[in-house]
């Protein structure tokens, strides 16, 4: 979502752009990180050559740019030594070449890597990862920071690599079954139809129900293609520009009996080690809380959580917060754990362990979904191809069994 504003720098100067953000508190909390005082923000619906060139940065190459810089950092090198470096090993890679040259190209002006990782136009890079180089440039943890940052788009990389291997036969299937039932509707059938308008005999209704299936695809499949297209192209519009809709779908995802849970699990695990994650690196507890609160991609949860790290700005705690704060209900056990870690002052400690334990709960859950989705794609295909089978066989036997004279 692209908001327009207008606003002070800390030079003093009058500035006025777009920036990009999901909802109005994150464009807040970006304007904020780069001291820039708003006095107008809005929603705009105007479109930049920026928001259609700069995409996000895979997650493997994200952690290996954060490796290769922290261990060039680690060895002594500057930051400035250590992108040259990184640039010159990579020039077979255009986009990822151009993204280092634009890097440097600010470093050598002056400025910091926080800064040129901000404002280069090649890849739109995570929030949170920016906010935690900020905070490691200033602290002098900026090693520990990346090497962490490193590790954990490798886990998340890794993470959504074995779903989509798991995901792969269930959906092969589901395309055959489909294109099965398609051509047997749409080629088979009719050829088989001829015989039984000669015939003149009232059919069985299973029959009637195909034949008349195979008659308004053969009609109207282009019109079907067409606004399938157009669904789903619509669909994702207005997921990515509406926010009402976006909200509204990731609410009721989170209401699904095992998608909710795999969900929630994923999004509060994710939540949880980044927190630890930054609260181990020297951030501090309300700046962290705040970070962690980008890596969201559900909006009903980050709403909830950006409302309550407002709140922990304030001087509460996160645990209060949340329990006041209005949304999509968390896990019991979630927010009991924050709540201990936050009284015996084990905050990182604990949510590292509610990190690990959701992982390994949504593993074991999404083997047994997939253990069971196989065998049913295998009945959904036997059950459409009984009924094609059982529609042109049960005319046929009537007609060999018809009334003997």
């Amino acid at each position: 979502m692209l908001f327009k504003y207008k606003g002070i720098d800390k030079s003093g100067k009058t500035v006025k752009d777009t920036i990009t953000a999901s909802t109005i508190e994150e464009a807040k909390h970006k304007l904020r990180a780069q001291s820039i005082y708003y006095q107008t923000l809005e929603p705009t619906q105007k479109l930049s050559l920026e928001a259609f060139s700069k995409r996000q940065m895979p997650g493997p190459l994200l952690s290996n740019f954060a490796r290769e810089l922290s261990s060039y950092l680690n060895s002594g090198m500057t930051v400035l030594t250590s992108i040259k470096l990184l640039e010159n090993q990579h020039r077979e890679e255009k986009r990822y070449s151009d993204f280092l040259d634009a890097v440097k190209t600010m470093i050598e002006e002056g400025q910091s890597l926080f800064k040129a990782l901000s404002r280069q136009k090649v890849y739109a890079l995570p929030e949170f990862f920016l906010q935690s180089i900020n905070v490691a440039g200033q602290s002098g943890k900026m090693v520990e920071v990346l090497i962490n940052m490193g590790n954990f788009f490798s886990a998340q990389s890794k993470v959504k690599k074995q779903v989509g291997n798991a995901i792969a036969y269930p959906l092969f299937i589901f395309i055959v079954a489909v294109g099965m039932s398609g051509f047997l509707i749409t080629f088979v059938v009719p050829k088989i139809t001829s015989i039984f308008k000669d015939t003149g005999q009232e059919l069985p209704p299973i029959t009637q129900f195909v034949l008349g299936a195979s008659d308004f695809l053969i009609a109207h499949y282009m019109a079907i293609l067409v606004g399938f297209v157009l669904l789903v192209i619509g669909f994702k519009l207005a997921y990515a520009k509406s926010y009402l809709f976006k909200k509204s779908v990731d609410s009721i995802m989170l209401k699904l009996p095992i998608i909710g849970t795999l969900i929630q699990n994923y999004e509060l695990g994710r939540f949880s080690y980044i927190l630890s994650l930054m609260l181990d690196s020297g951030v501090s507890y309300a700046q962290a809380v705040q970070l962690s609160s980008t890596t969201f991609s559900n909006s009903a949860l980050k709403e909830r959580f950006d409302n309550a790290a407002q709140k922990v700005l304030e001087g509460n705690k996160l645990s209060n917060a949340l329990h006041l704060a209005k949304g999509a209900p968390l896990k019991r056990n979630f927010m009991q754990a924050l709540a201990l870690g936050e009284e015996s002052s084990e905050v990182a400690s604990i949510l590292g362990n509610i990190s690990q334990l959701y992982q390994e709960e949504n593993e074991d859950r999404l083997k047994l979904l997939l253990s069971l989705l196989e065998p049913f794609m295998m009945l959904f295909i036997g059950a459409i191809v009984g009924v094609i089978v059982a529609a042109m066989l049960l005319p046929i036997f009537s007609m060999s069994l018809g009334p003997q004279v």
